[in-house]
């Protein structure tokens, strides 16, 4: 299965292709090597047989058949050219001296040529010779030749070889891409079978790992933590679903309860005003809670940037102050702002509005009651930071990071006014100005930090 899957798969003709083009290369490259190596050693072996037969043709020159004669013959005795081969012969072809015993079947009277003959002292086999012949000006042909069966050995041990490595590279590389490709269909088989397996039986499946650290590890450690980050924004889905369907239970109970009541009643001029408004502002806060819903969702998609310029932070925490100063003073708290004069960041004025406006006021409703709330804007070496302290009871370490969720409520919160969707617009906005939250212990209290980058500054 797996096998027919890898002979299979593009990789592999990929692979074949590379090794097509790679076998065509090396097969290029010994025809080179082969034709240069046979072209020098044929270039040698021309250079000694023209020059014989330079001086061979010199000796005529000088002093006739008889010297040509004469020297052919100590040629044949002379041990160090017993791979040459010599013929003379006249015009009616008979010989008149040399180491064979007729003119070579087949050979010009004029140029090269190569032929195979009886060679003393190895008559026994013939022998591959290139020969050069000319006529001479009384009609004598002679012929001057060399032994080239070396050569013609070397040249076939050369071409068999290449050869030979051509296979050999082909068949590794073949073996060699069949494994890369097996294993590259084996890893990815893997993670088709987990993700079949997820859509059969949920996100609770992973890719395994190999413990290589390679590329393929890589790319399933990655799929891994997409897994987990889509198994945990399913938890949050579903953690808001539930908290929506609660939240929204008491208040819709609450006006069916009404409506129900009044329906059994007689009409009533004054209870019905009552019933009237009551149900008015059950479903304003419901409508709230929705509209909250679809700001946030606004903010997280991003869609609001073409609003940022480049605002002052005090002047915001500024309106922040004056517009909670009633309510601060209404449970005894005070309410103070300092910092820098001013501090320049890049953004949406009215997200960071609600953003300030939703911690401060966090601040006040779940701080200690005649206590204090201080709101600090300053130019910090990374950029812009506003904070809000207060000296309320403040949260524990281990809800820093749920606080921000949708609908998440501590469970001293639960008998306050809210739906816990406060938090998360400050995180979303956040988000959206690149900016960072951090929440730290105030001892009592907690301080509340929005730190900007230093490029959303002017």
């Amino acid at each position: 299965m797996l096998l027919a899957k890898t002979l299979g798969s593009s990789t592999f003709r990929l692979a074949l292709i590379a090794i097509g083009t790679f076998g065509l290369i090396v097969s290029v490259i010994f025809a080179y090597v082969y034709w240069s190596t046979v072209s020098y050693v044929r270039s040698r072996s021309d250079h000694a047989i023209m020059t014989e037969q330079a001086n061979l043709h010199d000796a005529y020159a000088r002093s006739g058949r008889d010297a040509l004669v004469a020297l052919i013959g100590q040629r044949i005795a002379d041990k160090s050219f017993a791979d040459h081969v010599y013929v003379l012969v006249d015009s009616a072809s008979a010989v008149l001296a040399g180491n064979l015993a007729q003119w070579p079947a087949g050979t010009a009277d004029q140029g090269w040529s190569e032929f195979r003959a009886a060679v003393p002292p190895r008559s026994a086999a013939d022998a591959l010779v290139r020969g050069r012949a000319e006529t001479l000006p009384n009609g004598d042909r002679l012929l001057v030749g060399l032994d080239i069966g070396d050569l013609d050995g070397f040249t076939t041990q050369i071409r068999a070889a290449g050869i030979a490595v051509v296979v050999l590279i082909l068949v590794l590389a073949a073996v060699a891409s069949i494994g890369v490709t097996r294993r590259t269909v084996g890893r990815i088989e893997s993670i088709n079978a987990t993700s079949r397996a997820i859509m059969l039986s949920g996100l609770d499946q992973r890719i395994p790992l190999h413990g290589s650290h390679d590329e393929w590890d890589r790319v399933a450690e990655n799929l891994n933590q997409m897994l987990d980050r889509i198994q945990t924004l399913m938890g949050e889905v579903k953690q808001a679903s539930d908290n929506i369907a609660h939240d929204l239970r008491t208040p819709l109970t609450r006006m069916r309860g009404r409506l129900e009541k009044a329906y059994h009643c007689p009409r009533n001029g004054e209870s019905d005003a009552a019933l009237i408004g009551d149900t008015i502002a059950d479903l304003d806060t419901v409508l709230a809670m929705f509209a909250s819903i679809t700001r946030i969702s606004e903010i997280e998609t991003r869609a609001r940037k073409d609003a940022f310029r480049t605002v002052n932070l005090v002047e915001i925490a500024g309106e922040v102050v004056e517009l909670y100063d009633a309510a601060a003073e209404r449970d005894t708290t005070r309410l103070d702002l300092t910092g820098d004069p001013e501090v320049p960041v890049t953004g949406d004025r009215d997200l960071l509005f609600d953003a300030i406006a939703n911690v401060v006021d966090n601040a006040i409703k779940h701080g200690r009651a005649g206590g204090k709330v201080t709101v600090t804007c300053r130019n910090g070496e990374g950029g812009a930071v506003i904070s809000v302290a207060d000296d309320g009871p403040g949260i524990a370490a281990d809800q820093h990071d749920h606080v921000f969720k949708r609908f998440y409520r501590l469970e001293q919160s639960r008998y306050t006014p809210g739906n816990g969707l406060g938090l998360s617009l400050v995180a979303a906005v956040a988000s959206l100005h690149g900016a960072r939250i951090e929440l730290q212990d105030n001892a009592p209290g907690l301080l509340f930090r929005l730190c900007f980058p230093a490029s959303t500054g002017s």
